[in-house]
Protein backbone atom coordinates (compact mmCIF):
# COMPACT_ATOMS: atom_id res chain seq x y z
CA UNK A 1 0.00 0.00 0.00
CA UNK A 2 1.71 3.33 -1.08
CA UNK A 3 1.04 6.60 -2.98
CA UNK A 4 1.66 7.51 -6.17
CA UNK A 5 1.93 11.26 -7.98
CA UNK A 6 2.53 12.26 -11.74
CA UNK A 7 2.23 14.62 -14.32
CA UNK A 8 2.20 13.92 -18.45
CA UNK A 9 3.12 17.03 -20.46
CA UNK A 10 1.27 17.58 -23.76
CA UNK A 11 3.18 21.12 -25.06
CA UNK A 12 6.56 19.78 -25.60
CA UNK A 13 7.82 20.40 -22.13
CA UNK A 14 9.42 18.67 -19.66
CA UNK A 15 7.59 17.71 -16.73
CA UNK A 16 7.29 19.74 -13.45
CA UNK A 17 9.52 17.62 -11.16
CA UNK A 18 9.29 20.11 -8.39
CA UNK A 19 5.57 19.81 -8.46
CA UNK A 20 5.55 16.03 -8.77
CA UNK A 21 7.86 16.26 -5.86
CA UNK A 22 5.37 18.73 -3.44
CA UNK A 23 2.24 16.33 -4.17
CA UNK A 24 4.49 13.42 -3.49
CA UNK A 25 5.29 14.79 -0.04
CA UNK A 26 1.95 15.51 0.88
CA UNK A 27 1.75 11.18 0.50
CA UNK A 28 4.44 10.83 2.55
CA UNK A 29 2.14 9.13 5.24
CA UNK A 30 0.71 6.85 2.87
CA UNK A 31 4.38 5.22 2.26
CA UNK A 32 6.38 6.39 5.19
CA UNK A 33 8.87 3.72 3.94
CA UNK A 34 11.14 4.80 0.86
CA UNK A 35 10.37 6.91 -1.90
CA UNK A 36 11.69 7.45 -5.41
CA UNK A 37 10.86 10.04 -8.44
CA UNK A 38 11.86 9.68 -12.16
CA UNK A 39 11.26 11.71 -15.15
CA UNK A 40 11.41 10.68 -18.69
CA UNK A 41 10.59 14.11 -20.78
CA UNK A 42 7.48 15.26 -20.87
CA UNK A 43 6.08 12.39 -18.00
CA UNK A 44 7.53 12.40 -14.26
CA UNK A 45 6.09 9.86 -11.87
CA UNK A 46 6.61 10.13 -8.01
CA UNK A 47 6.15 7.19 -4.93
CA UNK A 48 5.57 6.67 -1.60
CA UNK A 49 5.63 3.41 -0.70
CA UNK A 50 4.65 1.08 2.65
CA UNK A 51 7.24 -1.87 2.83
CA UNK A 52 4.55 -4.69 2.98
CA UNK A 53 6.02 -7.44 0.13
CA UNK A 54 9.50 -7.77 -0.60
CA UNK A 55 11.08 -5.17 2.10
CA UNK A 56 14.10 -5.05 0.28
CA UNK A 57 15.15 -2.18 -2.13
CA UNK A 58 14.60 -4.91 -5.19
CA UNK A 59 10.85 -3.33 -4.59
CA UNK A 60 11.60 0.51 -4.98
CA UNK A 61 9.26 2.53 -6.80
CA UNK A 62 9.25 4.05 -9.29
CA UNK A 63 9.99 0.63 -10.89
CA UNK A 64 11.68 1.22 -13.85
CA UNK A 65 12.63 -1.37 -16.59
CA UNK A 66 14.61 -0.66 -19.30
CA UNK A 67 14.53 -3.33 -21.04
CA UNK A 68 10.83 -3.33 -21.21
CA UNK A 69 10.90 0.49 -22.04
CA UNK A 70 8.12 0.67 -18.71
CA UNK A 71 7.90 2.53 -15.86
CA UNK A 72 5.50 1.45 -13.05
CA UNK A 73 3.58 2.95 -9.70
CA UNK A 74 1.38 1.10 -8.03
CA UNK A 75 -0.42 1.15 -5.16
CA UNK A 76 -2.40 -1.60 -3.43
CA UNK A 77 -1.72 -5.51 -3.36
CA UNK A 78 -2.31 -8.09 -6.15
CA UNK A 79 -2.76 -11.12 -3.99
CA UNK A 80 -2.61 -13.96 -6.52
CA UNK A 81 0.91 -12.18 -7.76
CA UNK A 82 2.75 -15.20 -6.79
CA UNK A 83 0.45 -17.23 -9.67
CA UNK A 84 0.99 -14.85 -12.61
CA UNK A 85 4.63 -14.60 -11.48
CA UNK A 86 4.75 -17.93 -12.31
CA UNK A 87 3.30 -17.39 -15.80
CA UNK A 88 5.12 -15.03 -16.41
CA UNK A 89 8.50 -16.66 -15.98
CA UNK A 90 7.02 -19.77 -18.45
CA UNK A 91 6.84 -16.98 -20.96
CA UNK A 92 10.72 -16.23 -20.22
CA UNK A 93 10.73 -12.99 -18.22
CA UNK A 94 12.76 -12.98 -15.45
CA UNK A 95 12.63 -11.02 -12.06
CA UNK A 96 14.66 -9.31 -9.35
CA UNK A 97 11.92 -8.69 -7.18
CA UNK A 98 10.03 -10.86 -4.74
CA UNK A 99 6.79 -8.68 -4.63
CA UNK A 100 3.80 -7.76 -6.35
CA UNK A 101 4.69 -4.94 -8.45
CA UNK A 102 7.28 -6.08 -11.05
CA UNK A 103 4.50 -8.76 -11.63
CA UNK A 104 2.21 -5.78 -12.45
CA UNK A 105 4.86 -4.24 -14.63
CA UNK A 106 6.02 -7.40 -16.76
CA UNK A 107 1.94 -8.33 -16.66
CA UNK A 108 1.38 -5.33 -18.77
CA UNK A 109 4.13 -5.83 -21.23
CA UNK A 110 2.95 -9.96 -21.52
CA UNK A 111 -0.59 -9.18 -22.14
CA UNK A 112 -1.44 -5.27 -22.57
CA UNK A 113 -4.31 -3.64 -21.21
CA UNK A 114 -6.01 -6.53 -20.76
CA UNK A 115 -3.20 -8.00 -17.68
CA UNK A 116 -5.79 -6.31 -15.65
CA UNK A 117 -8.54 -8.86 -16.03
CA UNK A 118 -5.88 -11.19 -14.05
CA UNK A 119 -5.42 -9.10 -11.04
CA UNK A 120 -6.83 -10.31 -8.00
CA UNK A 121 -6.78 -7.23 -5.12
CA UNK A 122 -6.99 -4.22 -5.02
CA UNK A 123 -4.70 -1.53 -7.14
CA UNK A 124 -4.65 1.80 -8.63
CA UNK A 125 -1.25 2.23 -11.36
CA UNK A 126 0.52 3.87 -13.77
CA UNK A 127 2.29 2.84 -16.69
CA UNK A 128 4.65 5.02 -18.90
CA UNK A 129 5.97 3.42 -22.23
CA UNK A 130 9.21 4.95 -23.21
CA UNK A 131 8.81 4.17 -26.70
CA UNK A 132 5.39 5.39 -27.49
CA UNK A 133 5.10 8.22 -24.95
CA UNK A 134 1.97 6.93 -23.68
CA UNK A 135 0.24 6.39 -20.13
CA UNK A 136 -1.90 4.34 -19.22
CA UNK A 137 -4.33 4.83 -15.74
CA UNK A 138 -6.11 1.85 -14.15
CA UNK A 139 -7.84 1.30 -10.90
CA UNK A 140 -9.58 -1.83 -9.49
CA UNK A 141 -12.85 -3.11 -9.80
CA UNK A 142 -14.44 -1.17 -6.32
CA UNK A 143 -12.23 1.70 -6.33
CA UNK A 144 -10.65 0.16 -3.35
CA UNK A 145 -7.54 2.69 -4.34
CA UNK A 146 -8.15 6.16 -5.08
CA UNK A 147 -7.12 8.01 -8.36
CA UNK A 148 -7.48 11.81 -8.83
CA UNK A 149 -6.63 13.28 -12.03
CA UNK A 150 -6.45 17.21 -13.13
CA UNK A 151 -5.91 18.90 -15.91
CA UNK A 152 -3.08 21.95 -15.94
CA UNK A 153 -1.89 24.39 -18.98
CA UNK A 154 -0.11 21.76 -20.94
CA UNK A 155 -1.03 18.68 -19.36
CA UNK A 156 -2.40 16.27 -16.79
CA UNK A 157 -1.27 15.53 -13.10
CA UNK A 158 -2.73 12.63 -11.06
CA UNK A 159 -2.16 11.84 -7.64
CA UNK A 160 -3.43 8.98 -5.05
CA UNK A 161 -5.14 11.81 -3.07
CA UNK A 162 -7.15 15.00 -4.05
CA UNK A 163 -5.10 17.07 -1.49
CA UNK A 164 -1.93 16.04 -3.29
CA UNK A 165 -2.99 17.22 -6.37
CA UNK A 166 -4.21 20.70 -4.56
CA UNK A 167 -0.27 20.86 -3.40
CA UNK A 168 1.36 20.59 -6.72
CA UNK A 169 -0.87 22.95 -8.37
CA UNK A 170 0.67 26.16 -7.55
CA UNK A 171 -3.16 27.33 -7.87
CA UNK A 172 -3.28 26.09 -12.07
CA UNK A 173 -6.34 23.86 -10.49
CA UNK A 174 -9.82 25.46 -11.03
CA UNK A 175 -11.00 24.41 -7.21
CA UNK A 176 -14.29 26.59 -7.30
CA UNK A 177 -17.46 24.06 -6.64
CA UNK A 178 -18.90 21.56 -8.83
CA UNK A 179 -22.42 22.60 -8.30
CA UNK A 180 -23.66 19.14 -9.40
CA UNK A 181 -21.84 17.88 -7.20
CA UNK A 182 -22.76 19.65 -4.16
CA UNK A 183 -26.13 18.26 -5.25
CA UNK A 184 -24.90 14.91 -4.63
CA UNK A 185 -22.93 16.09 -1.57
CA UNK A 186 -26.07 17.32 -0.12
CA UNK A 187 -28.43 14.51 -1.41
CA UNK A 188 -26.97 11.47 -0.90
CA UNK A 189 -24.96 10.71 1.82
CA UNK A 190 -21.84 12.86 0.53
CA UNK A 191 -21.34 10.17 -2.04
CA UNK A 192 -20.01 12.28 -5.04
CA UNK A 193 -20.14 9.10 -8.30
CA UNK A 194 -17.02 9.47 -10.56
CA UNK A 195 -15.61 10.89 -12.50
CA UNK A 196 -17.25 13.78 -10.54
CA UNK A 197 -15.41 15.46 -6.98
CA UNK A 198 -16.68 18.41 -5.10
CA UNK A 199 -14.21 20.67 -6.97
CA UNK A 200 -14.57 21.23 -10.66
CA UNK A 201 -10.94 21.35 -11.24
CA UNK A 202 -10.78 17.62 -10.01
CA UNK A 203 -11.89 14.61 -11.53
CA UNK A 204 -11.24 10.52 -10.45
CA UNK A 205 -11.00 7.77 -12.44
CA UNK A 206 -14.00 5.83 -11.87
CA UNK A 207 -13.38 1.71 -10.33
CA UNK A 208 -13.03 -0.90 -12.88
CA UNK A 209 -11.63 1.83 -15.52
CA UNK A 210 -8.70 2.33 -17.46
CA UNK A 211 -7.40 5.48 -18.91
CA UNK A 212 -5.37 5.63 -21.72
CA UNK A 213 -3.40 9.01 -22.33
CA UNK A 214 -1.93 9.48 -25.52
CA UNK A 215 1.52 12.20 -25.50
CA UNK A 216 -0.55 14.61 -28.07
CA UNK A 217 -3.24 14.94 -24.82
CA UNK A 218 -5.66 12.53 -26.92
CA UNK A 219 -7.60 10.08 -23.98
CA UNK A 220 -9.74 7.65 -24.10
CA UNK A 221 -11.59 5.76 -20.91
CA UNK A 222 -13.26 2.41 -20.64
CA UNK A 223 -14.85 0.61 -18.32
CA UNK A 224 -12.90 -2.84 -18.40
CA UNK A 225 -14.86 -4.63 -15.61
CA UNK A 226 -18.68 -4.97 -14.49
CA UNK A 227 -20.84 -6.40 -12.19
CA UNK A 228 -24.14 -7.91 -12.30
CA UNK A 229 -26.40 -8.34 -10.13
CA UNK A 230 -30.11 -10.29 -11.15
CA UNK A 231 -30.83 -14.08 -9.92
CA UNK A 232 -29.15 -16.86 -11.26
CA UNK A 233 -31.89 -19.78 -12.41
CA UNK A 234 -29.55 -22.19 -11.98
CA UNK A 235 -28.07 -21.14 -9.05
CA UNK A 236 -31.62 -20.36 -7.55
CA UNK A 237 -32.83 -24.16 -8.11
CA UNK A 238 -29.91 -25.57 -6.04
CA UNK A 239 -30.48 -26.22 -2.26
CA UNK A 240 -30.21 -23.23 0.25
CA UNK A 241 -27.47 -25.18 2.34
CA UNK A 242 -25.66 -25.46 -0.83
CA UNK A 243 -25.76 -21.89 -1.61
CA UNK A 244 -24.34 -20.98 1.63
CA UNK A 245 -21.67 -23.85 0.93
CA UNK A 246 -20.62 -21.81 -2.01
CA UNK A 247 -20.51 -18.52 -0.36
CA UNK A 248 -18.40 -19.64 3.00
CA UNK A 249 -15.84 -21.22 0.61
CA UNK A 250 -15.50 -18.22 -1.62
CA UNK A 251 -15.02 -16.10 1.67
CA UNK A 252 -12.73 -18.36 3.41
CA UNK A 253 -10.88 -17.97 -0.04
CA UNK A 254 -11.33 -14.19 -0.33
CA UNK A 255 -9.81 -14.10 3.55
CA UNK A 256 -6.75 -16.47 2.53
CA UNK A 257 -5.99 -14.68 -0.14
CA UNK A 258 -5.60 -11.27 2.19
CA UNK A 259 -3.16 -13.06 4.08
CA UNK A 260 -0.20 -12.71 1.98
CA UNK A 261 2.24 -10.18 3.27
CA UNK A 262 6.02 -9.99 4.42
CA UNK A 263 4.77 -8.81 7.77
CA UNK A 264 1.89 -9.94 10.02
CA UNK A 265 -1.81 -9.17 9.21
CA UNK A 266 -3.96 -8.16 11.90
CA UNK A 267 -8.22 -8.03 12.09
CA UNK A 268 -10.18 -4.68 12.89
CA UNK A 269 -12.78 -6.54 15.20
CA UNK A 270 -15.92 -4.38 15.52
CA UNK A 271 -17.71 -7.34 17.42
CA UNK A 272 -20.32 -7.71 13.85
CA UNK A 273 -21.12 -10.35 12.01
CA UNK A 274 -18.69 -9.89 9.33
CA UNK A 275 -15.04 -9.05 11.04
CA UNK A 276 -15.96 -11.63 13.48
CA UNK A 277 -16.45 -14.02 10.37
CA UNK A 278 -12.81 -13.03 8.91
CA UNK A 279 -11.59 -13.90 12.48
CA UNK A 280 -13.42 -17.32 12.48
CA UNK A 281 -12.11 -18.33 8.89
CA UNK A 282 -8.64 -17.40 9.57
CA UNK A 283 -8.68 -19.02 12.99
CA UNK A 284 -10.24 -22.61 11.09
CA UNK A 285 -7.42 -21.89 8.68
CA UNK A 286 -4.85 -22.79 11.68
CA UNK A 287 -3.96 -18.78 11.62
CA UNK A 288 -1.83 -18.50 15.38
CA UNK A 289 -1.48 -15.15 17.40
CA UNK A 290 -3.88 -13.27 15.18
CA UNK A 291 -3.43 -9.33 16.29
CA UNK A 292 -7.31 -8.17 17.05
CA UNK A 293 -8.29 -4.41 17.28
CA UNK A 294 -11.21 -2.60 18.91
CA UNK A 295 -12.22 0.48 19.75
CA UNK A 296 -14.75 2.51 21.93
CA UNK A 297 -15.22 6.07 23.10
CA UNK A 298 -17.30 7.41 26.30
CA UNK A 299 -21.07 7.17 26.13
CA UNK A 300 -23.35 10.03 25.73
CA UNK A 301 -26.78 10.88 25.33
CA UNK A 302 -27.91 7.41 27.22
CA UNK A 303 -25.80 4.95 24.63
CA UNK A 304 -22.83 2.86 24.59
CA UNK A 305 -19.50 3.93 23.43
CA UNK A 306 -18.00 0.69 23.02
CA UNK A 307 -19.18 -2.94 21.63
CA UNK A 308 -16.16 -4.52 23.70
CA UNK A 309 -19.00 -6.79 24.91
CA UNK A 310 -19.13 -8.51 21.39
CA UNK A 311 -15.76 -8.23 20.34
CA UNK A 312 -14.43 -9.62 23.46
CA UNK A 313 -16.53 -12.84 22.79
CA UNK A 314 -15.01 -13.78 19.55
CA UNK A 315 -11.08 -12.89 20.63
CA UNK A 316 -11.85 -15.48 23.84
CA UNK A 317 -13.37 -18.09 21.47
CA UNK A 318 -10.44 -17.81 18.96
CA UNK A 319 -7.74 -16.75 21.52
CA UNK A 320 -6.78 -14.02 19.24
CA UNK A 321 -4.02 -11.55 20.70
CA UNK A 322 -7.09 -8.73 21.23
CA UNK A 323 -5.92 -5.04 21.66
CA UNK A 324 -9.04 -2.96 23.36
CA UNK A 325 -8.36 0.62 22.68
CA UNK A 326 -10.19 3.21 24.88
CA UNK A 327 -10.60 6.98 23.46
CA UNK A 328 -12.13 9.57 25.34
CA UNK A 329 -13.78 12.52 24.36
CA UNK A 330 -11.18 15.01 24.97
CA UNK A 331 -9.00 12.85 22.76
CA UNK A 332 -12.23 12.61 20.04
CA UNK A 333 -12.15 16.59 19.41
CA UNK A 334 -8.16 16.68 19.00
CA UNK A 335 -8.25 14.13 16.08
CA UNK A 336 -11.38 16.20 14.35
CA UNK A 337 -8.55 18.49 12.25
CA UNK A 338 -6.60 15.24 11.61
CA UNK A 339 -9.26 13.13 10.66
CA UNK A 340 -10.73 16.39 8.21
CA UNK A 341 -7.63 16.90 6.97
CA UNK A 342 -7.11 13.38 6.03
CA UNK A 343 -9.91 12.97 3.83
CA UNK A 344 -9.25 12.70 0.11
CA UNK A 345 -12.94 14.41 -0.57
CA UNK A 346 -16.00 15.93 2.14
CA UNK A 347 -17.47 12.80 4.09
CA UNK A 348 -19.48 13.10 6.40
CA UNK A 349 -19.63 9.41 7.98
CA UNK A 350 -19.27 9.81 12.41
CA UNK A 351 -16.91 6.59 11.94
CA UNK A 352 -14.52 8.47 9.96
CA UNK A 353 -12.81 10.03 13.38
CA UNK A 354 -13.03 6.99 14.44
CA UNK A 355 -11.03 4.77 12.10
CA UNK A 356 -8.73 7.87 12.14
CA UNK A 357 -8.09 6.95 16.08
CA UNK A 358 -8.32 3.27 15.74
CA UNK A 359 -5.92 3.38 12.52
CA UNK A 360 -3.31 5.33 14.50
CA UNK A 361 -3.21 3.23 17.50
CA UNK A 362 -3.70 -0.22 15.20
CA UNK A 363 -0.48 1.39 13.41
CA UNK A 364 2.17 0.91 16.39
CA UNK A 365 1.28 -2.89 15.95
CA UNK A 366 1.00 -3.54 12.43
CA UNK A 367 0.79 -2.61 8.90
CA UNK A 368 -1.60 -4.75 7.18
CA UNK A 369 -5.12 -5.55 8.94
CA UNK A 370 -8.53 -7.21 7.32
CA UNK A 371 -11.64 -5.75 7.32
CA UNK A 372 -15.27 -5.89 7.27
CA UNK A 373 -16.43 -3.84 5.05
CA UNK A 374 -18.68 -4.09 1.53
CA UNK A 375 -20.53 -6.97 3.38
CA UNK A 376 -23.94 -4.77 3.98
CA UNK A 377 -23.64 -3.52 0.61
CA UNK A 378 -22.82 -6.84 -1.21
CA UNK A 379 -25.11 -8.89 1.27
CA UNK A 380 -27.65 -6.57 1.47
CA UNK A 381 -27.17 -5.43 4.96
CA UNK A 382 -29.06 -2.29 5.37
CA UNK A 383 -33.07 -1.71 6.45
CA UNK A 384 -34.19 0.06 2.93
CA UNK A 385 -33.53 -3.18 0.32
CA UNK A 386 -35.96 -5.14 2.30
CA UNK A 387 -38.18 -2.06 1.49
CA UNK A 388 -37.37 -2.51 -2.22
CA UNK A 389 -38.00 -5.98 -2.56
CA UNK A 390 -41.79 -4.80 -2.29
CA UNK A 391 -41.52 -2.15 -4.32
CA UNK A 392 -42.79 -2.42 -7.89
CA UNK A 393 -40.55 -1.53 -10.53
CA UNK A 394 -42.13 1.86 -11.28
CA UNK A 395 -41.59 3.22 -8.31
CA UNK A 396 -38.23 1.52 -7.25
CA UNK A 397 -36.25 5.70 -8.19
CA UNK A 398 -38.55 7.18 -5.63
CA UNK A 399 -38.14 3.99 -2.87
CA UNK A 400 -34.68 3.93 -2.89
CA UNK A 401 -34.59 8.06 -2.38
CA UNK A 402 -37.15 7.64 0.23
CA UNK A 403 -34.73 5.48 2.13
CA UNK A 404 -31.70 6.64 1.48
CA UNK A 405 -30.86 10.31 0.54
CA UNK A 406 -30.45 12.83 2.91
CA UNK A 407 -32.97 15.73 1.98
CA UNK A 408 -36.45 15.96 -0.07
CA UNK A 409 -35.86 18.60 -3.48
CA UNK A 410 -37.55 20.92 -1.03
CA UNK A 411 -35.20 20.62 1.80
CA UNK A 412 -32.11 21.08 -0.85
CA UNK A 413 -34.01 24.40 -2.64
CA UNK A 414 -34.01 25.46 1.13
CA UNK A 415 -30.22 24.93 2.12
CA UNK A 416 -28.13 25.90 -0.86
CA UNK A 417 -28.05 29.14 -1.77
CA UNK A 418 -29.21 30.41 -5.32
CA UNK A 419 -26.25 30.15 -7.25
CA UNK A 420 -25.46 27.14 -5.36
CA UNK A 421 -28.49 25.23 -7.08
CA UNK A 422 -27.28 24.51 -10.29
CA UNK A 423 -29.83 22.78 -12.52
CA UNK A 424 -32.06 19.95 -12.23
CA UNK A 425 -31.16 17.04 -9.72
CA UNK A 426 -28.17 15.50 -10.17
CA UNK A 427 -28.29 12.85 -7.70
CA UNK A 428 -32.20 12.25 -9.01
CA UNK A 429 -30.77 11.94 -12.78
CA UNK A 430 -28.01 9.70 -11.79
CA UNK A 431 -30.22 7.19 -9.97
CA UNK A 432 -32.75 7.44 -12.56
CA UNK A 433 -30.01 6.05 -15.33
CA UNK A 434 -28.35 3.73 -13.10
CA UNK A 435 -31.34 1.40 -12.49
CA UNK A 436 -32.84 1.84 -16.27
CA UNK A 437 -29.43 0.59 -17.62
CA UNK A 438 -30.59 -2.35 -15.13
CA UNK A 439 -32.63 -4.54 -17.53
CA UNK A 440 -33.17 -7.93 -15.75
CA UNK A 441 -32.78 -6.91 -12.31
CA UNK A 442 -35.71 -6.13 -10.18
CA UNK A 443 -35.98 -3.29 -7.95
CA UNK A 444 -33.94 -4.64 -4.66
CA UNK A 445 -31.12 -5.99 -7.04
CA UNK A 446 -30.88 -2.34 -8.59
CA UNK A 447 -30.40 -1.01 -5.20
CA UNK A 448 -27.44 -3.41 -4.20
CA UNK A 449 -26.07 -2.85 -7.77
CA UNK A 450 -25.92 0.83 -7.14
CA UNK A 451 -25.03 0.62 -3.58
CA UNK A 452 -22.14 -1.85 -4.72
CA UNK A 453 -20.61 0.15 -7.59
CA UNK A 454 -21.29 3.43 -6.74
CA UNK A 455 -22.14 4.22 -3.26
CA UNK A 456 -19.34 1.83 -1.67
CA UNK A 457 -16.90 2.73 -3.69
CA UNK A 458 -17.55 7.20 -2.73
CA UNK A 459 -18.78 6.23 1.10
CA UNK A 460 -17.12 3.14 3.21
CA UNK A 461 -14.26 2.01 0.73
CA UNK A 462 -13.15 5.58 0.25
CA UNK A 463 -13.06 6.19 3.84
CA UNK A 464 -11.34 3.25 4.66
CA UNK A 465 -8.41 4.10 2.73
CA UNK A 466 -7.90 8.02 3.56
CA UNK A 467 -8.03 6.96 7.10
CA UNK A 468 -6.31 3.71 7.54
CA UNK A 469 -3.58 5.68 5.03
CA UNK A 470 -3.25 8.30 6.89
CA UNK A 471 -1.36 6.14 9.40
CA UNK A 472 0.64 3.94 6.67
CA UNK A 473 -1.30 1.16 7.28
CA UNK A 474 -3.17 -1.15 4.65
CA UNK A 475 -6.97 -2.55 5.14
CA UNK A 476 -7.50 -5.78 2.88
CA UNK A 477 -11.59 -6.34 2.57
CA UNK A 478 -12.15 -9.61 1.90
CA UNK A 479 -15.85 -9.26 1.15
CA UNK A 480 -14.82 -7.37 -2.13
CA UNK A 481 -13.34 -9.76 -3.52
CA UNK A 482 -14.74 -9.84 -6.98
CA UNK A 483 -15.25 -13.63 -7.19
CA UNK A 484 -17.03 -13.42 -3.76
CA UNK A 485 -19.25 -10.35 -5.18
CA UNK A 486 -19.96 -12.23 -8.40
CA UNK A 487 -21.24 -15.39 -6.94
CA UNK A 488 -23.03 -13.22 -4.13
CA UNK A 489 -24.97 -11.26 -7.29
CA UNK A 490 -26.04 -14.20 -8.82
CA UNK A 491 -27.97 -15.51 -5.88
CA UNK A 492 -31.90 -15.27 -4.94
CA UNK A 493 -32.14 -12.07 -3.31
CA UNK A 494 -33.85 -13.70 -0.15
CA UNK A 495 -31.05 -15.45 0.72
CA UNK A 496 -29.14 -12.06 1.37
CA UNK A 497 -33.14 -10.39 2.78
CA UNK A 498 -33.71 -12.98 5.10
CA UNK A 499 -33.16 -12.98 8.65
CA UNK A 500 -32.98 -8.83 8.60
CA UNK A 501 -30.51 -9.30 6.18
CA UNK A 502 -27.07 -10.74 5.04
CA UNK A 503 -29.50 -13.99 5.72
CA UNK A 504 -27.05 -16.07 3.63
CA UNK A 505 -24.13 -14.73 6.17
CA UNK A 506 -25.78 -15.19 9.68
CA UNK A 507 -26.32 -18.93 8.50
CA UNK A 508 -22.65 -19.28 8.04
CA UNK A 509 -21.89 -17.56 11.26
CA UNK A 510 -24.31 -19.38 13.69
CA UNK A 511 -22.20 -22.47 12.69
CA UNK A 512 -18.87 -20.55 13.82
CA UNK A 513 -19.57 -17.76 16.18
CA UNK A 514 -21.29 -17.08 19.54
CA UNK A 515 -24.88 -17.21 19.37
CA UNK A 516 -24.94 -13.76 20.81
CA UNK A 517 -22.46 -12.01 17.87
CA UNK A 518 -24.66 -13.64 15.26
CA UNK A 519 -28.07 -12.40 17.05
CA UNK A 520 -27.49 -9.18 18.15
CA UNK A 521 -29.14 -5.65 17.05
CA UNK A 522 -27.01 -4.04 14.16
CA UNK A 523 -24.58 -2.34 15.02
CA UNK A 524 -22.08 1.15 14.26
CA UNK A 525 -18.75 2.69 15.14
CA UNK A 526 -20.61 5.15 18.11
CA UNK A 527 -19.39 8.06 17.91
CA UNK A 528 -21.36 10.25 20.88
CA UNK A 529 -19.61 13.86 20.37
CA UNK A 530 -20.74 13.46 16.70
CA UNK A 531 -24.24 12.36 16.67
CA UNK A 532 -25.69 14.36 19.52
CA UNK A 533 -23.93 17.57 18.11
CA UNK A 534 -23.02 19.52 21.26
CA UNK A 535 -20.31 21.55 23.59
CA UNK A 536 -16.95 21.87 22.12
CA UNK A 537 -18.31 20.45 18.71
CA UNK A 538 -21.36 22.74 17.78
CA UNK A 539 -19.21 25.61 19.36
CA UNK A 540 -16.36 24.78 16.75
CA UNK A 541 -18.85 24.23 13.65
CA UNK A 542 -20.43 28.18 14.68
CA UNK A 543 -16.89 29.31 14.89
CA UNK A 544 -16.38 27.83 11.23
CA UNK A 545 -19.58 28.68 9.59
CA UNK A 546 -19.42 32.54 10.67
CA UNK A 547 -15.98 32.87 9.13
CA UNK A 548 -15.03 35.34 6.21
CA UNK A 549 -14.59 32.51 4.35
CA UNK A 550 -17.57 30.37 4.74
CA UNK A 551 -19.92 33.36 4.32
CA UNK A 552 -18.19 34.94 1.26
CA UNK A 553 -18.23 31.29 -0.37
CA UNK A 554 -22.34 31.54 -0.21
CA UNK A 555 -22.87 28.03 -0.91
CA UNK A 556 -25.90 27.88 1.93
CA UNK A 557 -28.82 29.78 2.42
CA UNK A 558 -27.49 31.49 6.01
CA UNK A 559 -31.28 31.48 7.32
CA UNK A 560 -31.53 27.75 6.89
CA UNK A 561 -28.15 27.20 8.39
CA UNK A 562 -28.65 29.72 11.77
CA UNK A 563 -32.07 27.71 11.40
CA UNK A 564 -29.91 24.42 11.89
CA UNK A 565 -27.58 25.83 14.54
CA UNK A 566 -30.38 26.43 16.68
CA UNK A 567 -31.45 23.27 16.92
CA UNK A 568 -29.04 20.78 15.78
CA UNK A 569 -30.68 17.40 17.29
CA UNK A 570 -33.94 18.36 15.08
CA UNK A 571 -32.92 18.19 11.90
CA UNK A 572 -31.60 14.56 11.13
CA UNK A 573 -31.51 13.00 7.76
CA UNK A 574 -33.52 9.65 7.10
CA UNK A 575 -30.55 7.86 7.87
CA UNK A 576 -30.35 9.77 11.36
CA UNK A 577 -26.96 11.87 10.40
CA UNK A 578 -26.73 15.52 11.36
CA UNK A 579 -27.97 17.77 8.54
CA UNK A 580 -25.78 20.42 10.59
CA UNK A 581 -22.56 18.15 10.52
CA UNK A 582 -23.06 18.01 6.71
CA UNK A 583 -22.86 21.54 6.14
CA UNK A 584 -20.12 22.27 8.00
CA UNK A 585 -18.12 19.60 7.37
CA UNK A 586 -17.96 20.66 3.46
CA UNK A 587 -16.95 23.74 4.98
CA UNK A 588 -14.54 22.84 7.61
CA UNK A 589 -12.63 20.27 4.66
CA UNK A 590 -12.39 23.15 2.05
CA UNK A 591 -10.43 25.16 4.85
CA UNK A 592 -8.60 23.26 6.33
CA UNK A 593 -7.28 22.79 2.16
CA UNK A 594 -7.10 26.14 1.93
CA UNK A 595 -10.05 26.01 -1.10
Amino acid sequence: MCGFAGEIRFDGAAADVAGVARMAEVLAPRGPDSQGLVQHGACAVAHRRLEILDLSAHAQQPMVDRELGLTLVFNGCVYNFRALRGELESMGYRFVSSGDSEVVLKAFHAWGESCVDRLQGMFAFAVHERDSGRLTLVRDRFGIKPLYLAEVAGGLRFASTLPALLAGADGAIDTSIDVDALNHYMSWHAVVPAPRTILRGVRKLPAASLMRVSPDGRRETHRWWSLEVAEDAALARQGEREREDLVEAALRTAVERRMVADVPVGVLLSGGVDSSLIVALLAEAGQQGLATFSIGFDAAGGEAGDEFAYSDLVASRFATDHHRIHVPTAELMDALPGTIGAMHEPMVSYDNVAFYLLSREVARHTKVVQSGQGADEVFAGYHWYDKLAATPPAQAVQAYRAAFFDRTPAQMEAILAPGARGTGDASQDFVERHFAALARSTPVEKALHLDTTVMLVDDPVKRVDAMTMAWGLEARVPFLDHELVELAGRLPAADKLRDGGKGVLKAIARRLLPRAVVDRPKGYFPVPILKYIDGPVLAMIRETLATRAARERGLFDRAEVDRLLAEPASHLTPLRGSMLWQVALLELWLQHHGI
